[in-house]
C-alpha cells in the first residue's frame, strides 16, 4: 500500500483551501442571483427567476451590455491581428530593441491598473475620447493586447521555423508563407489569446469607471453604479451570467491550448 508523505498532505489541503477561498464568492453569488428576496440574501428563502427577467426586460441593462458586447468584439478584432504581428516579429527577431518592445508590450499585466485608468483619463480628456465608444475600445485593446502576444509566442515556441524557410526558398514572400504555413499551425494559440482578450474587455472595471458615460457605460460600470446606490438582486443575477460566460470561454481557451500541444 502507497503511504502519502506528510509534506505531500500539507500541499494537498493548502490546494484545497485555496480552491475553497476561490470558489466561495460564486458559491454564495449563484443562490442569491435566483433568490425571491428583495434584498441580497443568503440563504435565499425561496427560489425565483426574477431577476434574471428583471436584467432581459430592463432597458438600461440591455443598453450596457449591448456596449460590453461591442466593445470586446471591437477589442477582439484589433488586438488580436496586432498581437500575432507583435508576437511573430518578437520571435523572428534578434534585435535587443525586440526585448524592449516584449517588455512594453506586457506592461498592462505589471502596472497597477488604478495607475493605468488615471493616465487614459488624463490622455482622453486632453484628445475628447472621455465617455466615447472609440475610447473604450483603445482602452481595452491595450489591456488585451498582452494576452494575444503571451499565447501566440507559446504557440510560436512549438512551431518549426524551418517550414516557413522552406515555403519562401520555393519562392513565397514572407507574408503569403505566413498566412500558408505558420498561421494553420498556430491558429489554436491565436484563438485562445483572442478568447482572453474578449474575457479581458467583457470583466474591465477600473478603467471603465474612469473614461465611460452617457450611453457608453459597459455593463461593469452599471453593476458598480447599482451596488452603489441600491443592493439589487439583479446585479448577482448579472454576475452569475458573466461568471459562467467567463467560465465557458476559459473552458474553450484550454480546450484550444490543448489541442495546439
Amino acid at each position: 500500500m502507497r503511504t502519502i508523505s506528510p509534506a505531500r498532505i500539507v500541499l494537498i489541503a493548502a490546494t484545497a483551501l485555496v480552491l475553497i477561498y476561490l470558489i466561495l464568492p460564486v458559491l454564495i453569488i449563484v443562490p442569491i442571483s435566483f433568490s425571491s428576496a428583495r434584498f441580497l440574501t443568503f440563504p435565499p428563502p425561496s427560489l425565483s427567476l426574477r431577476w434574471y427577467q428583471q436584467y432581459f426586460s430592463n432597458p438600461a441593462w440591455m443598453q450596457a451590455t449591448q456596449v460590453t458586447l461591442i466593445v470586446a468584439a471591437f477589442t477582439v478584432v484589433i488586438a488580436t491581428p496586432l498581437g500575432v504581428a507583435a508576437a511573430y516579429a518578437i520571435s523572428q527577431s534578434k534585435l535587443r530593441v525586440m526585448r524592449v518592445i516584449h517588455m512594453a508590450l506586457l506592461l498592462p499585466l505589471v502596472v497597477p491598473i488604478i495607475i493605468t485608468a488615471v493616465g487614459i483619463f488624463f490622455i482622453y480628456a486632453r484628445v475628447g475620447l472621455v465617455a466615447t465608444l472609440p475610447g473604450l475600445v483603445l482602452a481595452n485593446v491595450m489591456l488585451g493586447l498582452p494576452y494575444v502576444v503571451i499565447s501566440v509566442l507559446a504557440g510560436l515556441q512549438s512551431f518549426d521555423p524551418a517550414q516557413e524557410m522552406v515555403a519562401r526558398s520555393l519562392g513565397m514572400n514572407r507574408l503569403r508563407s505566413f498566412f500558408a504555413v505558420t498561421l494553420p499551425q498556430i491558429k489554436s494559440s491565436v484563438v485562445a489569446g483572442a478568447i482572453f482578450a474578449f474575457i479581458s474587455a467583457m470583466d474591465e472595471t477600473i478603467i471603465a469607471l474612469f473614461i465611460s458615460g452617457g450611453q457608453y457605460q459597459p455593463l461593469t460600470k452599471r453593476m458598480f453604479t447599482a451596488l452603489r446606490d441600491e443592493i439589487d438582486p439583479t446585479i448577482a443575477a448579472i454576475s452569475t451570467l458573466m461568471t459562467a460566460a467567463s467560465f465557458m470561454l476559459v473552458l474553450l481557451a484550454s480546450a484550444r491550448q490543448r489541442k495546439s500541444g
